[in-house]
């Protein structure tokens, strides 16, 4: 080949080099530039299993997160937060703590693990130092679903089926308030007496879903407590459990609770 041969060959090529190191420094350049929170940690609450969860779960999964959700015991306050804080250990990086219900308490307690960067409360329970479910919910009137509470002789409480349909889950079709009713989780009522040792949300971002129809936690309290945590907001016009009534909502919200918290 003669010279002038080569020199053009070599100036057609270096074009493609060129594009094709420009290319791996663009992926190189994706991969180092933050991408937020990946880790997403969830929390169910009384009478309920991480099925609560079965709609969300795809929504976060679709935008490339990695979730799981705990199963909690329902014996203590204590077993519950040391089963989160399991989960919380087998993650890789940072973890979004979010919880609903009772399952709020359980994050507000295992959220102080170094792992956790922030917290979602989905019509859930905040309490502060020193205080419990029981003491948080004194000052506000009592709910309707409180009078569908049923003890056995171990303590352990379940909800009525008219509990659930009617002050649970009332948005609901029939064939998700009997699933809620069949697999409800028995409770251990001490957990409701059970007191927060160090609040997580007075030092970690938090954000918070109101349920305005809840008939289970007063939607005035989840008001109160969002403005206690000075946590990010927004209402929706939900039963007592938002997830399985407005999934994409909820879904939304912790998505960009993942990317605010990946952010810094």
């Amino acid at each position: 080949m003669k010279l002038a041969q080569v020199y053009r060959a070599a100036l057609i090529a270096i074009p493609g080099f060129l594009l094709a190191a420009a290319f791996h420094t663009g992926r190189a350049a994706q991969a180092s530039s933050p991408q937020g929170v990946r880790n997403i940690v969830i929390v169910h609450g009384a009478w309920a299993d991480g099925s609560s969860w079965s709609k969300v779960i795809p929504l976060l999964q679709a935008k490339g997160l990695h979730v799981v959700a705990v199963q909690n015991p329902l014996t203590s306050l204590a077993d519950d937060v040391a089963a989160t804080k399991r989960v919380i250990a087998s993650q890789d990086g940072p973890v979004l703590l979010v919880g609903h219900s009772y399952g709020g308490v359980v994050i507000t307690e295992a959220g102080n693990d170094p792992k956790v960067v922030g917290l979602v409360y989905v019509a859930a329970l905040a309490p502060p130092e020193g205080e419990s479910v029981a003491s948080v919910t004194k000052p506000f009137p009592p709910t309707p679903l409180g009078s569908e509470v049923r003890a056995d002789a171990e303590g352990f409480l379940t909800l009525t089926p008219k509990g659930i349909a009617e002050d649970f889950a009332q948005d609901l079709t029939d064939e998700e308030k009997q699933i809620l009713t069949a697999t409800q989780a028995p409770t251990a009522g001490a957990v409701f007496g059970a007191t927060v040792t160090t609040a997580a949300w007075k030092t970690k971002p938090s954000w918070s879903v109101i349920a305005s129809n809840d008939r289970a936690v007063s939607p005035e309290l989840q008001k109160a407590e969002a403005a206690a945590m000075k946590a990010a907001s927004i209402t929706v016009t939900s039963s007592h459990v938002p997830m399985l009534s407005h999934p994409k909502e909820v879904a939304d919200l912790i998505e960009q609770a993942a990317a605010k918290v990946g952010s810094h």
